[in-house]
C-alpha cells in the first residue's frame, strides 16, 4: 500500500522507475533514480536515502530504463496500479515524473539520453506536456554540457527544476550540505538553470541541536533571494517544506520538525520581496 510517508524507491520492484504519492505534487509522482548506487555528490544531513555514499552515478541501462518506465505507465494508465496499491481517490492522477532518487540525477553521463527517453515515452502514452516534468536537484552540474543539454530538452517537455538552496552562508552549507559554497557560487549556478529551464528554489527547513535557523542565517537566505529578484533572475518561486521523514544519515538525532507558524513567518517574509511561495509543512 502506497502511503505519503513511504518513498521507498524498492516499492515496484524495479531498478529505475518507482512510485510516489507526493505530499507536495498532490498525486502520483513518477520517479527515476538514476543513483541506484546510492551515490551523491553531497551528503544532506537530512537525506533519507540509506547506505548514503559520495560519488556519482552509474552507467544508466538507457533500455532497462525504458522497459520500465513503459511498463509501468502501462500498468497506471491501462491496468489497476491504484486499486491493487489502494490509493486514495484524491491521488489517482498522475502529476508528474520526477527525476530524483538516491542522490544526484545530473551525475550521470546519460543525463540528456535519459531526458530523450522519457519525452519519447510520454509521446506514446499521450502524456507529453499533460504532466509535468521535474528534475530535483542541488544544481551543481548545471555548467556540464549534457547537463544543459537536458535542461533545454526538458524546457520543452513541460519541465522545471528544483533547485536545492537549503543555506546562504559557507557555514550553514557546509553543516547541511557537507560541501564547500557560497551564495556568489549558488547565484551563478541558479542563473544558467533559470536560463535554461523555468527553476524553482526549493529549501529544506528543520530545527538542528533543538534551536530553529538562527537569524543570521535566515537574514542570509532572504539576501539571497533578494540577489535574485534584483539581478533579474526569474526564479518560478520557493518551494519550501519540512522533514516529514526521519533522516538516514547520522544527524538523525539532532533534526527535528519545525512548527508550521516558522514556515508561515519565513514565507511572509519572501512573498514581501516579493516571490511565490508554496509550503509543505
Amino acid at each position: 500500500m502506497l502511503t505519503t510517508t513511504d518513498h521507498s524507491r524498492d516499492k515496484a520492484g524495479l531498478t529505475y522507475v518507482y512510485p510516489v504519492l507526493s505530499r507536495r505534487a498532490g498525486g502520483l509522482s513518477i520517479g527515476i533514480n538514476l543513483n541506484i548506487n546510492n551515490a551523491c555528490n553531497w551528503r544532506c544531513i537530512y537525506c533519507q536515502v540509506p547506505d548514503l555514499i559520495r560519488g556519482t552515478a552509474p552507467t544508466v541501462n538507457l533500455d532497462k530504463l525504458g522497459h520500465e518506465l513503459r511498463n509501468f505507465l502501462a500498468d497506471v494508465v491501462h491496468g489497476n496500479f491504484y486499486d491493487r496499491e489502494e490509493v486514495p481517490d484524491e491521488y489517482r492522477v498522475i502529476k508528474d515524473i520526477a527525476i530524483s532518487g538516491n542522490g544526484e540525477p545530473t551525475t550521470a553521463n546519460e543525463f540528456d539520453q535519459v531526458v530523450n527517453l522519457i519525452e519519447l515515452i510520454l509521446k506514446e502514452y499521450g502524456l507529453l506536456n499533460s504532466i509535468k516534468c521535474v528534475l530535483i536537484t542541488n544544481g551543481s552540474m548545471v555548467n556540464r554540457a549534457h547537463v544543459k543539454k537536458g535542461l533545454k530538452k526538458l524546457a520543452k517537455m513541460n519541465g522545471e527544476v528544483w533547485f536545492k538552496i537549503d543555506s546562504a552562508t559557507p557555514t550553514g552549507i557546509a553543516t547541511i550540505n557537507k560541501i564547500k559554497g557560497s551564495n556568489i557560487s549558488t547565484l551563478k549556478r541558479l542563473k544558467v538553470s533559470v536560463e535554461l529551464c523555468p527553476t524553482w528554489i526549493q529549501t529544506c527547513v528543520f530545527s538542528y541541536k533543538n534551536k530553529p535557523p538562527s537569524k543570521t542565517e535566515t537574514d542570509a537566505y532572504l539576501n539571497l533571494l533578494e540577489a535574485t529578484v534584483s539581478r533579474n533572475i526569474p526564479v518560478k518561486g520557493v518551494l519550501l517544506y519540512g522533514v516529514e521523514r526521519p533522516s538516514l544519515q547520522p544527524e538523525v538525532k539532532v533534526i527535528k520538525k519545525l512548527p508550521e507558524s516558522w514556515l508561515q513567518d519565513l514565507a511572509l517574509r519572501i512573498n514581501e520581496l516579493p516571490l511565490e511561495v508554496t509550503i509543505t509543512p
